[in-house]
């Protein structure tokens, strides 16, 4: 009798560890995501680089992710991606099932306009950036004209998605500082209808473009040298535009440097996918260490380069700390950026600026 219960004993313990071991094994991430779907919203209409980023993420990110969910994209565009954002801050569920990519100058849209949304903004979740890329301003080459200082004796007209966007607020603040000429038009709805409005002469331009989109959607303009570079928008030269200047060149005083750098912050931000606010914080570093073995992943990079899309990651920490920086700059800059953009104001540095030492060239 004793026999037995000893052997029951040490059977039931068996079970009890067991039990405990697959316990201790289970994944909670796993388990949450394994038959779910992930809604990827792409701020943008089809056919960019932001779609073509996207769809190329949905594809390859599921075999990273524990529970292996399954990615459904879906195109949201409209204001300069900012249905898209409007969408994650105050519609998407806050569970992980929600991922986007939006403009890389959305954290700029939100400052400059001064957006109610702003601390909504700010809770976003940042899974990281595809690609650092510089933004470009391009016009015709018919135009005739080669750079900024050209621009300043010739009318242009620049296409724009968002009167509020990038592509409108860089032609202003052009205008206002040094005097360019060029006049937005605002409402396509993305990048397929931007260069087919330059192929039909209906605009002369575009104030912000992406070299990555322009390469793989456009090759044969840059092969027929059909567009001429003004400038180019971030902290280091591309590799491909290394003789173009970035707009922090051409800055001629300190307060010129200032708002020119933060206007060029949205390199950092790039080709980011991102997420909803209050998502469990496993579940956001499953994201984010997805993202990351995708950007290493042998079978995406041969697509990325199939698709000729540049590959230069930045993980999502460094992300969230330059979308940050943006979003919580300080009064002082922002109200200098204000005057600066303001459309068809000449920006005065000496009534802007508390220091007019900073105004001195």
């Amino acid at each position: 009798m004793a026999l037995a219960a000893l052997r029951s004993a040490i059977a039931l313990a068996a079970v009890s560890a067991l039990t405990l071991s697959h316990a201790a094994a289970a994944d909670p991430v796993a388990d949450f995501y394994r038959g779910k779907q992930i809604r990827m919203i792409i701020a943008f209409g089809p056919g960019g680089g932001y779609d073509l980023y996207a769809r190329l993420l949905a594809k390859h990110m599921s075999r990273f992710i524990p529970g292996n969910p399954t990615f459904i994209a879906q195109n949201m565009p409209g204001a300069g991606s900012m249905i898209g954002a409007q969408y994650m801050m105050h519609q998407a569920p806050h569970d992980g099932t929600a991922v986007a990519m939006l403009s890389k100058d959305s954290p700029m849209n939100i400052v400059v306009n001064n957006s109610p949304d702003k601390a909504a903004f700010a809770k976003l979740n940042w899974i990281g950036n595809v690609s650092e890329d510089n933004y470009i301003m391009t016009v015709w080459a018919k135009t005739g004209v080669k750079s900024v200082e050209d621009a300043t004796r010739t009318e242009l007209s620049m296409g724009a998605t968002a009167a509020n966007g990038a592509a409108a607020l860089y032609p202003h603040i052009l205008n206002n500082i040094f005097g360019t000429k060029f006049r937005v038009i605002a409402g396509f709805s993305g990048s397929t209808q931007l260069y087919l409005a330059m192929e039909r002469g209906e605009i002369d331009g575009r104030g912000s473009d992406s070299w990555v989109t322009l390469r793989s959607t456009k090759p044969e303009w840059l092969r027929d040298k059909k567009i001429n570079v003004l400038m180019q928008m971030g902290f280091r030269r591309d590799k491909n535009t290394a003789d173009i200047p970035l707009m922090i060149d051409l800055a001629r005083s300190p307060v010129e440097r200032m708002l020119f750098e933060m206007l060029s912050a949205s390199a950092r931000v790039g080709a980011s996918l991102l997420t909803t606010a209050d998502v469990p914080v496993e579940r956001l570093g499953a994201l984010r260490a997805a993202f990351n073995a995708v950007m290493k992943d042998p079978q995406f990079l041969a697509d990325a380069e199939h698709a000729k899309l540049e590959v230069n990651p930045l993980p999502g920490e460094e992300v969230q700390e330059a979308v940050s920086r943006t979003v919580n700059a300080s009064k002082e800059i922002l109200d200098l950026l204000t005057a600066a953009t303001a459309k068809g104001k000449a920006f005065n540095c000496a009534e802007a600026a508390k220091d007019q030492a900073l105004c001195d060239r």
